[in-house]
């Protein structure tokens, strides 16, 4: 194999396959990158069986071969070349060497027999979205799934259609968080799905490198993106997600509406002083239109904070997770922030004003 390219197409290409690779004691091979020039095309693989990508680089192909190694060290070196003089890879007795005008470097390679291709998803009912969608859908509920993988189901984002909208959603059954996107092609045919969460953080760096649209495809317990220099695949869980809906709670007692920014604030202060288990307290009194979030740590002391609100309904006091609360906050971007109560007990709902796509649900603590 010979090929010649540019180091700003190699460093980025790597650097997307290179985190992809994993640890595997049983299949050593899987701890390297893939590099294949073939039908005059050069193409970087890499996979842990869980997730996948093959990446495919401009380059000029002088001569065709395949041959597998460290995607560590191959990122360290290039990404350390200074110069951006055109680099060749080429196998020299089965090993990689790395040159420019003023470096060459050899990189022992690994027998590549064993390295698996990547499962072609593909059931005829593929749909179209823009990467940035997919991604929003994501980072705005991803926070909320559990990170214990005890139950499968909740350690994943649940993705369906709804009336022709995407619906994505992530509890760990303390919090809940759901984000609608509309896409611009009809999504009937995509069918609910469950993405591991172990697989977001990456399938959302590969999306944010792929930019512009994307063919996602659905299959048996996979699903794959697909654009014209990338293909990514993923496994998905086999599981069935909560019926979420049911935990809503159907009319609202209090709502209160403040500034996001004066809410932030709050938490943060009051978070000084929380307890170990992040514990707050909220007063709600409408008589007195007053709204204060409040901490209290043995140890440390504690605080109360009043935040300029509007406040309908009933007087309520009742106990949060402060970081619950504040992780919503990322997923909403209008300035204002309503806080929905159905009394003691019973689940807070966080919603953007004016900002119908999501909605997030945190349960109360008990004192």
């Amino acid at each position: 194999m010979k090929v010649e390219c540019t180091k700003e197409n190699l460093t980025e290409s790597i650097s997307i396959a290179e985190k992809i690779s994993g640890r595997n004691l049983t299949l050593p091979v899987l701890n390297n990158l893939l590099l294949i020039a073939e039908n005059n095309k050069f193409l970087i693989r890499s996979t842990n069986l869980d997730l996948g990508v093959e990446i495919e680089v401009p380059a000029k192909i002088v001569s065709e071969g395949t041959v597998a190694i460290s995607g560590a060290v191959l990122h360290g070196l290039v990404s350390t070349i200074y110069s951006n003089d055109k680099i060749i890879l080429e196998t020299i007795s089965q090993n990689l060497t790395v040159s420019t005008k003023s470096n060459k470097a050899l990189i022992k390679s690994v027998p590549h027999d064993d390295f698996p291709t990547l499962p072609k998803v593909k059931d005829g009912k593929s749909i179209n979205i823009k990467s940035q969608e997919f991604i929003n859908g994501l980072k705005s509920v991803w926070y909320s799934a559990s990170v214990s993988a005890i139950k499968q189901e909740l350690s994943s984002v649940y993705i369906y259609n709804d009336s022709g909208k995407l619906v994505f959603v992530s509890t760990d059954s303390f919090r809940l968080a759901e984000k609608t996107i509309a896409v611009d092609e009809k999504v009937k045919d995509f069918k609910p799905i469950l993405i591991p969460l172990s697989n977001i953080s990456e399938i959302i760096r590969v999306l944010e490198y792929v930019g512009g649209e994307v063919e996602v495809n659905i299959g048996g317990s996979q699903i794959s993106f697909v654009s014209d220099k990338l293909y990514l695949t993923s496994r998905l869980i086999n599981g069935v997600f909560p019926d979420y809906k049911q935990i809503i709670p159907k009319k609202q007692t209090t709502e209160v509406v403040v500034l996001k920014q004066d809410i932030v604030n709050t938490l943060k202060n009051t978070n000084v002083f929380s307890d170990k288990f992040n514990q707050v307290s909220i007063s709600i009194d409408p008589s007195a239109k007053l709204f204060t979030i409040s901490a209290r740590d043995e140890h440390v002391g504690e605080v109360t904070s009043s935040v300029d609100s509007a406040i309908k309904g009933e007087a309520l006091d009742i106990n949060f997770n402060h970081k619950y609360i504040s992780d919503s906050f990322q997923s909403i971007y209008s300035d204002s922030v309503g806080l929905e109560f159905a009394g003691l007990s019973k689940p807070m709902i966080v919603r953007g004003v004016g900002d119908a796509s999501f909605f997030y649900l945190v349960m109360p603590m008990n004192k």
